[in-house]
């Protein structure tokens, strides 16, 4: 076989690559979410339990949103935030859950943070609170940057003269900075 075939079959395997492993490991990790769920409640018919998972969360929203049920719920939730180390649990993973799905999302301020006084090195992050007063840091904002490849990130108080506001949506600003600066730039118009 001469060079220029052992080339091109693999230009056409790495191109077949980069198509068929995200594809894969996109369908494995939904697949395995869903699996881990729906063993949680042990059913016998593949699916019933993560009907009745979804359709349990989905009744427990709805009465909470009633009138005369939340009270209950809140009378509930301010007990059981008084165990210690229960107390940190929850309430780190309701304001987490609640920034991205919740009445007052957190992550959808998207802004530029200078990183060194010349201006040179930015880096994106989201406006998480616009006020530090309360720390004694007026003229300070909380800014969080999430890490690119991963599901972590740091939180900053930044001034407020290093923050420019981005012209992208959060959903778009936050694949940006998750692909390394590969994708998110697509969705602009």
């Amino acid at each position: 076989m001469s060079k220029f075939t052992i080339n091109r079959i693999l230009t056409y395997f790495f191109r077949g690559l980069l198509f068929v492993v995200p594809f894969a490991l996109t369908v494995y990790v939904i697949f395995q979410s869903l699996d881990w769920v729906d063993g949680l409640i042990p059913i016998d018919i593949p699916g019933l339990g993560l009907v009745v998972i979804l359709s349990a969360v989905t009744l427990l929203g709805y009465l909470a949103s009633f009138f005369i049920t939340r009270p209950f719920f809140e009378f509930f939730e301010r007990y059981f935030i008084k165990i210690p180390l229960v107390n940190i649990i929850y309430t780190s993973l309701k304001d987490l859950i609640g920034a991205f799905v919740g009445d007052q999302k957190k992550f959808n301020r998207p802004v530029l943070v200078k990183v060194d006084e010349s201006g040179i090195l930015l880096k994106v992050g989201f406006i998480t609170n616009d006020s530090l007063e309360k720390l004694g840091m007026e003229g300070y904002i909380s800014v969080y940057m999430p890490h690119s490849y991963a599901w972590s990130g740091n939180q900053f108080l930044v001034k407020q003269e290093y923050i420019t506001p981005l012209k992208m949506s959060s959903t778009a600003a936050m694949k940006f900075v998750v692909s390394g600066g590969v994708s998110g730039l697509e969705d602009l118009k």
